[in-house]
């Protein structure tokens, strides 16, 4: 698969807007233990990422849900793939997110979530497109960035699995 890519947000910044996020997640949850949850595959490389610069007691826990398909467009229906391997009842946990576009999936996350009995639930990701949001109720507490509505990939986002590697956030020029 060769595409022509456009670096939109560059490494350093992606680096120096991660360490901002930590930073103020380290504020808000000082004197405690936050329990991130990253939502598979796309988030991995940003929670990662989080998890390093946090000051406070961090465990980890992972979940895959899909709500799209081979193509660059979210069908609206969200699929969970893999579930948690821990209990949340009573931890303070933060969602993952790489990217929220529509609010499908966090939207049927965060009912999923409450419902498990949480202390605190708040959501954390790298990208929004407020612009695509359909579930408006979904509240984003921690965003690296706000972006138009283009299809990008790097950092964890891929298209059709290629490009997740990629040290930046770049757009498909050629697609």
């Amino acid at each position: 698969m060769e595409n022509e890519i456009r670096v939109l947000i560059p490494e350093d910044e992606v680096d120096r807007r991660i360490a901002e996020i930590a930073a103020e997640i380290s504020r808000d949850y000082a004197g405690k233990s936050v329990h991130l949850l990253c939502i598979l595959k796309g988030s991995v490389f940003f929670t990662c990422e989080l998890a390093k610069r946090l000051t406070v007691p961090v465990t980890l826990d992972f979940m895959s849900c899909s709500s799209y398909g081979s193509g660059t467009i979210s069908k609206g229906i969200v699929r969970l793939v893999k579930d948690l391997d821990e209990p949340i009842e009573g931890r303070d946990v933060i969602i993952v997110e790489d990217i929220i576009d529509s609010g499908n999936t966090l939207s049927y996350l965060v009912e999923l979530m409450k419902a498990r009995k949480p202390a605190s639930l708040k959501l954390c990701t790298l990208l929004d497109k407020p612009s695509r949001r359909v579930h408006h109720e979904v509240k984003v507490d921690y965003t690296c960035f706000s972006i138009e509505d283009l299809f990008v990939v790097g950092y964890g986002l891929d298209y059709d699995q290629h490009y997740r590697n990629l040290p930046y956030i770049g757009v498909i020029e050629n697609e």
